[in-house]
């Protein structure tokens, strides 16, 4: 039995919507806080169900100016590959990833330590000299799920950062951000994640992991709104915090 994800259903729905109310190629969507209140469903399947159609050829995304109809909605769309929104697979890592490093806090030991901050260097040259490789960040949270010594945990971890390397909508998501200077404010959400696994303190890791993908979000939110004229791509509202 196959189960269509929910930004699909959303995105299917906002093609009737289109159709319903006649819309040409060429004009503008409707605001995505409207589209949001009509289908009622989150600003944020209503983003992950506009890159889908973005991908598919509907709708053409214009910098500083809004979300445009590319093409009919009765036309056929080409075959897009199952993929996962992007909202969906931040949410997941945080939940995991947050218990992850508050049990690593537990098990870490010296050598784990010295193998984090050497990830922390990778991940700071590539800032400094601009490269956009995230290897070093991987390596990061790789290395902390590595800690706790649990080989499923680790390929629980290595498996969502294969499907977002494997996402289509992840780099459509990336390719609308040209600013890198969020990568400074991650490295720092980094180090605090390091020093609560140095201090051996599980609640601190805890909550620092989770405000690290908190704000991955929130960052990716600002750079990123389509109603605001410095637009540069799409991401996703922050959910509730950890209880």
């Amino acid at each position: 039995m196959t189960t269509s994800r929910r930004y699909q259903d959303v995105a299917h729905e906002l093609r009737q919507l289109i159709r319903a109310r006649g819309m040409k190629q060429g004009e503008r969507l409707m605001a995505e806080r409207q589209v949001s209140e009509e289908l009622g469903v989150s600003r944020s399947l209503v983003r992950e169900a506009l890159i889908m159609l973005e991908i598919e050829g509907l709708v053409e995304v214009r910098q500083g100016s809004g979300v445009y109809l590319r093409s009919s909605p009765d036309d056929k769309a080409p075959p897009l590959r199952d993929d996962i929104g992007p909202f969906e697979l931040l949410q997941a890592r945080q939940l995991l990833e947050s218990n992850i490093a508050a049990f690593a806090a537990e098990m870490v030991t010296k050598n784990d330590i010295v193998r984090m901050k050497e990830a922390l260097d990778v991940e700071r040259r590539g800032i400094e000299t601009g490269n956009p490789d995230y290897s070093g960040d991987e390596m990061f949270h790789r290395l902390i799920a590595e800690a706790t010594q649990n080989s499923v945990l680790v390929d629980m971890v290595q498996e969502l950062w294969n499907k977002r390397e494997q996402s289509s909508m992840w780099a459509r998501l990336h390719e609308r951000i040209f600013d890198g200077d969020y990568r400074k404010a991650w490295l720092d959400d980094h180090r605090a994640i390091l020093l609560a696994l140095q201090n051996k303190d599980p609640q601190a890791a805890r909550r620092a992991m989770w405000q690290h993908l908190e704000n991955v979000r929130e960052t990716l939110m600002d750079v990123s709104d389509v109603e605001d004229p410095e637009f540069d791509g799409y991401l996703f509202q922050p959910i509730g915090q950890l209880g």
